[in-house]
């Protein structure tokens, strides 16, 4: 039977898990470092120009993967380098022992980068709760949004409603008073997605004082206006919609392809480690 013989019975060599799990911490931050420059070397401000966001996301992906082999790897060889001879143990034990060296140095190693960049990590994971939070709320995950947009552009409906028409004589101008008025009842159908009858009939008599249009004339005015605002807060609320469901699915893919990145290191940590754990055994005083 193959045994190894040496002269110390310590089960766990913890200088060389926290040697590797050091370097590899560190060697983690550098290629992260260099995945950053050279991210933001081929990002561009401008539509037509630099890389897509999907060839980014998939660059990210393959960088990380690339940084965990590298890193956990190196980290899980000096694990297994660096760690002492066991004694009166079958080479079997000292292959899983290096390999649970491998593997506890990976680790150390991945908690000591998450303390690290704990910061972003948070913004990351506190930004994802909130966009998955705000699809699955359906239409009323829009409504902030919907409402800012109808705030901004309740003024323009205002003197929309209230424009003289070309070649008209101007009537008496609508005070300060009116238009906040005509603005809240905008902004509270363009909330509700239309406009009930008494404030309808309202805001044409309004608009019927405030121009020099007849009641029909008003009221047609005042639908159109109203349809076009409620169309464009329709396409408001979709685009939303659609930006929170993209970036759900981005933060989804990201995650997975991260936790795979993550084990395909932990793999690399232990491989290494009963390598350089082997190469140690082989030296012979």
């Amino acid at each position: 039977m193959d045994i190894l013989r040496t002269n110390n019975d310590s089960s766990v060599s913890w200088a060389s898990i926290f040697a590797g799990a050091t370097i590899a911490a560190a060697m983690t931050l550098l290629l992260l470092i260099l995945g950053f420059g050279l991210g933001f070397s081929v990002i561009s401000p401008w539509e037509s120009e630099g890389l897509s966001m999907e060839t980014i996301g998939v660059s990210t992906i393959v960088w990380l993967t690339i940084t965990q082999i590298l890193a956990s790897g190196l980290g899980g060889y000096v694990a297994g380098r660096l760690r002492t001879r066991w004694v009166d143990i079958h080479v079997d034990e000292s292959y899983f022992r290096d390999t649970a060296h491998g593997l506890i140095s990976w680790a150390v190693a991945t908690l000591i980068v998450a303390t690290l960049v704990v910061s972003s990590v948070g913004a990351a994971i506190t930004g994802t709760a909130k966009t998955g939070a705000a699809i699955t709320t359906g239409a009323a995950s829009a409504t902030p949004v919907i409402s800012n947009a109808i705030s901004e552009s309740s003024d323009y409906v205002s003197n929309a409603l209230l424009r003289t028409e070309t070649g008209q004589q101007m009537v008496e101008r609508a005070d300060d008073d009116i238009r906040n008025e005509l603005s809240t009842i905008v902004v509270q159908s363009l909330q509700d997605g239309e406009l009930n009858e008494n404030d309808k009939q309202y805001v044409v008599s309004i608009v019927a004082n405030y121009t020099n249009l007849n009641q029909q004339q008003a009221e047609q005015r005042v639908n159109e206006v109203i349809d076009r605002a409620l169309a464009k807060a329709d396409e408001a609320e979709q685009a939303a919609r659609e930006a929170m469901e993209e970036a759900l699915s981005a933060a989804t893919f990201a995650s997975l392809w991260l936790f795979i990145a993550l084990l395909i290191g932990a793999f690399m940590g232990s491989l290494m480690a009963t390598i350089g754990g082997r190469q140690r055994d082989a030296i012979v005083h």
